[in-house]
């Protein structure tokens, strides 16, 4: 697979900061001059560099910053843009993180997308799924559906990881992003703001904090949440590269065996992405080698007298290979804790890791970062704003939607899982022949309008 660096910079010194950030000269905060948030629109195409801006004692002082440079932290920067605020992102990476393979996206995130103007762009590389197949590991079809019959205001893509990503950053300023800043500690200070101190000593004082750093969050463990928890199966993915066209055109095709399912899933003309889910006790040693890792994907359904997916697997760039455990975290209401703590809050899978099932991880993260700017943009542009107030409200906004799709992709991951074989044959030939698909994907219904500043 090709894969384009013309996008990508690795640093070697970190360059000046816009000293428009932040009015430390006139000893105004950024509450009392709405001079800082006034983002011009940007469509940047060239390459991004680190930025930082010493002010007193070598500290770096910013107004937003955003702790993670994927699709959560970079859709975020990408909306607070459009309404007018400025932000800096902080990637521990020396580049943009452009690995893995595909993000299956529904109706709901190609509302977020059209919203900050980045959909079409997309829309016109990446196929919209069309039918869904479903078959028993003997090959066998149990159920067939044509979406647009199902639910004609669905729309599907399986989206390239890092064409989003690129996609997302082109749409910001170059000093926008700051790279090689791995988070090593955050503290409150007495003032308000937040101490975030780098591993390469870096040492930045913000007024606001969004945690976008992922499943593994040091920002969501400062805050008091639990390590999210094995759902007691692991995944390969890959993306397939077919040069003289794939054969599959617009039809997912979904096999589901004994405490083993895969599926593979058109994402381009040319490009299909898959995945296999495997029972597992334990999450294991991690293996990155792409080679392993072919190897023991084929190895689990060689039984299988399905051919495509192992030459899909051999024809998937090494870069596009992974395994993970899956995990998720449960947002117990008046349990867990809220999203926010003062100044800093957690979006995405930093706040709410959940299985795959539903295919809704980077939907709900975009889902995020729109809700979250328009109330962040709304109270600081108030005239008496409490940033504190609008990431509670951000919270109780989002905490009935996330909590009981966490737990519907856990159940749902369960029963497609199940390795009983009394209790597979009843899930393959009364249950499946059955169902009605348009009611399952009442959840991707997420009304959103344009953000203007």
């Amino acid at each position: 697979m090709a894969t384009t660096r013309s996008s990508l910079l690795r640093l070697k010194t970190p360059l000046s900061r816009l000293s428009s950030l932040y009015n430390i000269s006139q000893g105004r905060s950024f509450l009392q001059n709405n001079s800082w948030f006034q983002a011009q629109p940007s469509r940047s195409t060239k390459p991004f560099s680190t930025s930082s801006s010493k002010t007193e004692a070598g500290v770096q002082k910013e107004d937003v910053v955003i702790v993670g440079g994927g699709v959560a932290g970079l859709a975020t920067a990408v909306s607070l843009r459009r309404l007018g605020i400025k932000s800096l992102v902080l990637e521990q990476a020396e580049s943009l993180r452009i690995g893995g393979s595909s993000l299956g996206l529904s109706k709901n995130a190609w509302q977020v997308l059209d919203a900050i103007g980045v959909a079409d762009s997309l829309r016109s590389q990446f196929l919209e799924i069309q039918e869904l197949v479903i078959k028993s590991e003997d090959g066998k079809v149990l159920r067939s559906f044509n979406l647009k019959v199902e639910d004609p205001t669905q729309e599907i893509r399986s989206v390239e990881r890092r064409i989003l990503v690129e996609t997302l950053a082109n749409e910001l300023p170059s000093e926008a992003v700051q790279f090689s800043s791995k988070l090593a500690k955050i503290e409150s200070r007495e003032n308000g703001e937040t101490l975030l101190e780098l591993t390469n000593g870096t040492k930045l004082h913000a007024k606001i904090v969004i945690g976008c750093d992922g499943i593994g969050s040091p920002i969501a463990k400062w805050m008091g949440f639990s390590e999210p928890k094995y759902a007691g199966y692991c995944a390969f993915r890959g993306l397939g590269y077919y040069p003289d066209g794939q054969p599959f055109e617009q039809s997912v095709n979904y096999i589901y065996g004994r405490g083993l399912r895969a599926a593979y899933v058109p994402a381009s003309p040319t490009k299909v992405y898959w995945f296999i889910t495997y029972n597992s006790p334990s999450a294991g040693p991690k293996v990155t080698d792409p080679v392993v890792l072919k190897k023991q994907a084929k190895e689990l359904i060689k039984e299988w007298p399905e051919d495509q997916l192992p030459k899909l697997i051999d024809i998937s760039p090494d870069e596009t290979i992974s395994s993970t455990p899956i995990v998720d975290r449960w947002l117990w209401p008046h349990i867990s804790p809220p999203a926010s703590r003062g100044n800093v809050v957690l979006i995405g899978d930093a706040w709410h890791p959940m299985t795959p099932n539903l295919g809704q991880g980077a939907c709900l993260a975009l889902e995020d970062a729109v809700t979250l700017a328009r109330k962040l943009a709304g109270a600081i542009k108030s005239g008496h704003p409490s940033i504190e107030g609008a990431f509670r409200a951000f919270g109780e906004e989002r905490l009935p939607r996330i909590f009981p799709l966490t737990i519907r992709a856990n159940f749902t991951g369960s029963f497609l899982q199940w390795d009983n074989p009394f209790v597979c044959s009843f899930r393959d030939n009364v249950l499946i022949p059955k169902v009605k698909l348009g009611p399952m994907f009442a959840h991707t219904n997420f009304a959103c309008e344009p953000l203007r500043e």
